[in-house]
Formats: C-alpha cells, sequence, structure tokens
C-alpha cells in the first residue's frame, strides 16, 4: 500500500480532477434537469414532446455510448473541445434526464388545488410554477436528487475510461503503465470515490432533516 502514500500527489492531483468533473455535471444536469421538467408538464404541446423525448432518448441510452456519441460526434459536425468538455456536456445531458423525472415526480405531488389557487388570482403558468409549485415540489424531491447525484459521481468513472486524463479514474492508468499492481491503484481510486460519496450521503441526511422540519 505504499504506492498510495508513494503518489499521493497523483491520487489527490485525480481528485480534484473529479470533483472538477462532478461539480460542473452536478450543477448542470439540476438545472437542465428542472428546466425539462418544466417542458414535461407545459401546457404546450411541442415543449412535452420535446421533453419527453430527451428524457425517452438519454435515460434508455448507456451512459458510454452518450459520452462518445458527445466526445467523437460533436466534432464532426465541426463542434470543437477538449474530451474534459465533452465529458461534462454528457454527463450533465445523461443525468439531467434522470434528475428530471424527480423533479416531475415532485411536481406531479404538490395538490392540484395550489396551482388552481395561483390561476385564479391571475398568475401565468410560468408564475405558478417558480413561485408556487416549483419550491414545494423541490423539498419533497431531496432524497431522490441525491440519490441521482451520488449516482452521477460514480457515474464519471465512465468520463475517465474513454480517455479525459487528469481525473480519478486515469490515475489507475498512469500507475498500472509505470509497473505499480493494478489492484492497488484501483484500491487508491475506489477509495477516492468513497472519500466523495460518503460525505455527499451524509450530507443529503443532513438537508433531507432539515426540509422536513421546515415542511
Amino acid at each position: 500500500m505504499g504506492v498510495l502514500v508513494d503518489q499521493f500527489p497523483l491520487f489527490l492531483n485525480g481528485f480534484l480532477g473529479t470533483v472538477r468533473i462532478c461539480l460542473f455535471a452536478a450543477i448542470g444536469s439540476l438545472v437542465f434537469g428542472t428546466l425539462i421538467a418544466a417542458f414535461r408538464v407545459s401546457p404546450l404541446p411541442p415543449l412535452r414532446w420535446l421533453g419527453s423525448a430527451w428524457v425517452t432518448g438519454f435515460r434508455n441510452c448507456p451512459l458510454a455510448v452518450v459520452l462518445f456519441g458527445f466526445a467523437f460526434g460533436l466534432p464532426e459536425v465541426g463542434i470543437g473541445a477538449p474530451f474534459e468538455v465533452f465529458g461534462i456536456i454528457g454527463l450533465t445531458a445523461y443525468t439531467s434526464a434522470f434528475v428530471c423525472e424527480a423533479v416531475r415526480a415532485g411536481i406531479n405531488s404538490v395538490a392540484t388545488g395550489q396551482a388552481e389557487a395561483a390561476r385564479a388570482v391571475g398568475l401565468t403558468f410560468q408564475q405558478t410554477l417558480g413561485n408556487v409549485v416549483l419550491p414545494q415540489a423541490l423539498r419533497s424531491v431531496v432524497p431522490p436528487l441525491g440519490s441521482v447525484i451520488i449516482a452521477m459521481i460514480k457515474n464519471s468513472a465512465i468520463v475517465g475510461a474513454f480517455g479525459v486524463g487528469g481525473e480519478l479514474f486515469s490515475v489507475e492508468g498512469t500507475l498500472t503503465a509505470q509497473g505499480y499492481p493494478a489492484l492497488v491503484s484501483l484500491t487508491g481510486v475506489a477509495l477516492g470515490y468513497l472519500v466523495l460519496t460518503i460525505p455527499a450521503g451524509v450530507l443529503l441526511g443532513v438537508v433531507e432533516r432539515r426540509v422536513a422540519v421546515k415542511r
């Protein structure tokens, strides 16, 4: 296990790279997933169709295929960027579909009388959704959203698997190429992901308890 100590700077650099990828992907998927959820409950049929198509497409497509599609498909249409950017975009798009369904379930759990009362006082759909329905819905979906984000952190390993470099999963390949045992390198990588996911689960529990009190 001396490799974990000797190569700690390499593990730390990979850990910070994974944190960066997960942070951008988490913010993007939460924002975009909420927007897609709004599309799915919109009174406009084209928006509902777009939201449904997005969710159906990404939820039923393997993440590896999505990532390779962004990494190697976008350059063919003239869109160039580092692999890390493509990885974040692909992870965001994939995770947003699951965020959307969690948020939509929360929206559907809000009593219909709330929206009817908002419309009765003259609020538009956007005002009703943003000021009345979503604040109540988001409180009820903290546990599933937290589970989605934790799953996204673990899925970020697939981003590293197709050659992003500079993140946690790529550390194993670097050390193996230097002659270190793969099992030891993977143990260090696994510990890095545990450092990310376990505190995230604890934080989720704290937020859930606080939201439960407010409700």
